[in-house]
């Protein structure tokens, strides 16, 4: 096990190396700009980082939880709320925050999620990704985080969401003070209350 993370540390030094070599060279230009796409090889030598820092027991750990209807819309409903203001609700990474972020939040409806293992997501989710924007959700101390987990089983039914799923999600999407000023505004005029046409004059 030392061995390995020994390989792995001089592996990340290697390809730290090798983009600060590009960058100089001009192949990987703006360096500390989060305005321009990553280049090919930034986001390969990305990726490669990534799963290298992710150890191999970590990989073939297999959930815990089974998909089920009552699973999908507790993790789902989580999901919107903690990780659909960079994701968006259909994991598309289509958000204000997400398209902003370098590098970019990621489809992952898309393969180069999709073909992760259970394992890997779930240590991505508990553990954050270095020099990106995705936090550590889980607890340091606890290892059989169940609440990632089951996102794991959210992310895996990404691709087939239906626009139904999506509609309960918004309900549980962040707002911030001046929404939920409005939603209250407008609640009270649908009510007839002070804002609303039938609210009662003094006499």
């Amino acid at each position: 096990m030392l061995r390995m993370t020994r390989v792995r540390y001089v592996v990340s030094i290697v390809l730290l190396l090798l983009a600060a070599g590009l960058w100089f060279s001009g192949l990987i230009p703006h360096c500390c700009g989060a305005r321009e796409a990553p280049s090919k090889v930034e986001a390969v030598l990305a990726r490669s980082f990534r799963s290298l820092s992710v150890p191999s027991n970590d990989k073939q750990r297999t959930n815990p939880f089974t998909s089920s209807p009552e699973l999908l819309q507790e993790s789902a409903r989580h999901f919107a709320d903690h990780c659909a203001s960079c994701h968006g609700n259909d994991g598309s990474g289509n958000t204000e925050i997400g398209r902003n972020l370098y590098p970019r939040a990621p489809d992952m409806r898309l393969g180069d999620t999709q073909k992760l293992s259970d394992g890997e997501l779930y240590y991505i989710i508990h553990n954050g990704v270095r020099w990106t924007g995705m936090p550590a959700w889980g607890e340091a101390a606890n290892d059989t985080d169940q609440d990632s987990w089951k996102l794991v089983l959210f992310i895996r039914h990404l691709p087939n969401l239906s626009a139904g799923e999506i509609r309960d999600m918004e309900r549980f999407n962040p707002r911030s003070d001046s929404e939920r000023e409005e939603e209250k505004d407008e609640q009270e005029f649908l009510n007839g209350g002070p804002s609303g046409d039938t609210a009662k004059k003094p006499r």
